[in-house]
């Protein structure tokens, strides 16, 4: 990597751990290449492999190792949860999602009420939460086929309150799905005794490599597969599994699970995204925060510059060698303001100026304050005077 680069988009994509890159390199170009089908010893030692990480990933979420569906990317997990509901329940024809969700559970659903199904997104507030009363008013034991939510938001870091939704949700005689691709490995996870029904996890948002991924299905839930085939993972995901990319995702859950004993890593990532923010905020002029300042990932930061267009701003920062993001890089190149901040209240005008920067474990004190610094001079050369009588900037306090 180029000693230059400073890298604040790890809501896009992480870099492989080293040690996620050498517990995989076996699998890839050493001695233990076998189809863990195989009968024979060579295929068994991937199967080996391909168990101890199961075990290692539900470590993580203080899962049954039963309960790990491995996939090939979180946008899989999640439309794999919609399918297996749909087709679990085929009388029901009623959905339910957030406002904020990501495309690769917006998307299904919008394809979904073009085949006839009803979905229903529940409004967020301006600091992007989620209303649990409207949630619960809106379930329909009866047609209410699923309700999806996101755990943390990729954009704002917003948390959802998830583990009280579930519980609506399940008290009413409904499957629970939540989007946790951001949230696993930052935040602590408990589904051991949890009214999650179905979770989703990718491996490249947690230092392992992109191409792999987790369904975890509840095991007391009902479930069918879309992919069929040789009735790998237990028969609820066919197709000879990728073992190099689960290995290093069972590694880096091993690492992720060390890091999350006693808050330490979390804490100190917190504090370098606070020391990022505040810094902004006392040296650039109407610099606002979007979601809520306390109910998020202690590594996002989702800032507002005011007067100043967040694609001008990405080409001179990227041109300063720093990566950040206007928000999903799955939507890159939309010309359309951010669908979340939209949906949590905000003008077109200010979604527009908003950009998205992330942390991770490899972040240092010295790369935040070198960005600060080339942060404050971009925006310098492109933020317009705001007109005196333009209204009061109001800031999240």
């Amino acid at each position: 990597m180029n000693d230059e680069l400073i890298y604040l988009d790890n809501n896009a994509t992480t870099r492989v751990h080293p040690e996620v890159c050498a517990a995989m390199e076996p699998y890839l170009s050493g001695a233990c290449y076998g189809n863990p089908s195989a009968g024979y010893r060579f295929g068994k030692q991937a199967r080996q492999a391909v168990e101890r990480a199961r075990e290692q990933v539900a470590l993580l979420l203080n899962a049954q190792a039963e309960e790990i569906v491995f996939t090939g990317c979180g946008t899989e997990s999640n439309n794999t949860a919609l399918e297996s509901a749909l087709r679990c329940y085929p009388q029901r024809r009623h959905l339910v999602i957030s406002a904020t969700e990501h495309s690769a559970v917006e998307k299904p659903c919008e394809a979904l009420q073009a085949r006839g199904y009803r979905v229903t997104r529940v409004a967020v507030d301006g600091e992007g939460m989620i209303d649990l009363e409207e949630l619960e008013s809106v379930v329909d034991g009866g047609d209410t086929v699923l309700v999806s939510l996101i755990w943390a938001n990729n954009e704002t870091g917003v948390l959802a309150p998830i583990e009280e939704a579930a519980k609506i949700v399940k008290n009413k005689g409904v499957l629970f799905h939540s989007d946790a691709v951001q949230a696993v490995g930052k935040v602590d996870l408990d589904l051991s005794d949890s009214a999650v029904s179905m979770l989703s996890v990718s491996g490249h948002k947690l230092h392992a490599a992109k191409g792999v991924g987790v369904l975890y299905v509840n095991r007391q839930v009902r479930f069918e597969a879309s992919m069929l085939g040789g009735g790998q993972e237990g028969g609820r995901r066919s197709g000879t599994e990728n073992v190099a990319g689960i290995v290093g995702l069972g590694k880096a859950a091993e690492l992720l699970q060390s890091s999350l004993v006693g808050g330490g890593h979390q804490q100190a990532m917190r504090q370098l995204r606070d020391r990022f923010e505040q810094t902004l905020i006392e040296r650039i002029p109407h610099t606002l925060v979007n979601g809520h300042r306390e109910q998020r990932l202690p590594n996002t930061s989702n800032l507002c510059f005011r007067g100043v267009d967040a694609e001008g701003l990405l080409i001179l920062l990227d041109n300063a060698g720093i990566c950040c993001s206007p928000g999903s890089a799955c939507s890159t190149g939309a010309v359309k303001p951010s669908r979340v901040l939209t949906a949590m209240g905000m003008s077109a005008a200010r979604a527009r100026s908003s950009v998205r920067f992330s942390l991770s474990m490899f972040t240092t004190e010295e790369e935040i304050d070198r960005a600060v610094d080339l942060v404050e001079q971009a925006v310098g050369k492109l933020q317009i005077v705001l007109p005196a009588g333009g209204g009061p900037v109001v800031r999240h306090t």
